[in-house]
């Protein structure tokens, strides 16, 4: 098995509560995650009600659709989601736990510590090191297109 374990920070200009909503909205993620520069391509909630653990959703991305649940739910302060992808014959070949804890700054500015494992099983194992910088460059995407969606309803976008 191959292991990737990174972290990154930002600082975005919102509530606690605004940006953790924002993360916990899973369909919403579709209003304000990029489709330039992101594998992924839309995400659909796929089983009913509110978000909680458990819920479970399916990101379609430019490698095909890629299902995942909610882990981990304590608002406003952590959300974890966990992805998986299986071959043909089901075998695991990767899975990953993107995870957010938020800090309130202030009442307006949070701080936002994304953390995120990456496993490779199989014959991903031998892809993990071009993995792990396509899971870096594609989680530092995500949250800086966070940050930059409460920057662009500041300017009135």
């Amino acid at each position: 098995m191959g292991v990737v374990d990174f972290e990154l920070e930002r600082v975005v200009r919102a509530p606690v509560d605004e940006v953790f909503g924002r993360l916990a909205d899973i369909e919403g993620h579709n209003r304000w995650m990029p489709r330039k520069g992101s594998i992924r391509r839309r995400t659909e909630q796929t089983s009913p009600g509110d978000v909680v653990v458990g819920t479970t959703y399916v990101d379609r991305t430019v490698m095909g659709p890629t299902p995942g649940e909610v882990l981990e739910l304590d608002p406003p302060r952590r959300i974890v989601y966990h992805w998986w992808i299986r071959g043909r014959s089901g075998k695991l070949l990767a899975e990953g736990w993107p995870g957010y804890t938020l800090e309130a700054v202030d009442e307006r500015t949070t701080r936002v510590r994304h953390d995120s494992r990456l496993e490779t099983h199989g014959p991903y194992r031998l892809m993990t090191p071009v993995l792990r910088r396509l899971a870096v460059r594609e989680r530092s995407t995500t949250v800086d297109a966070l940050r930059r969606s409460f920057e662009d309803e500041d300017l009135g976008f």
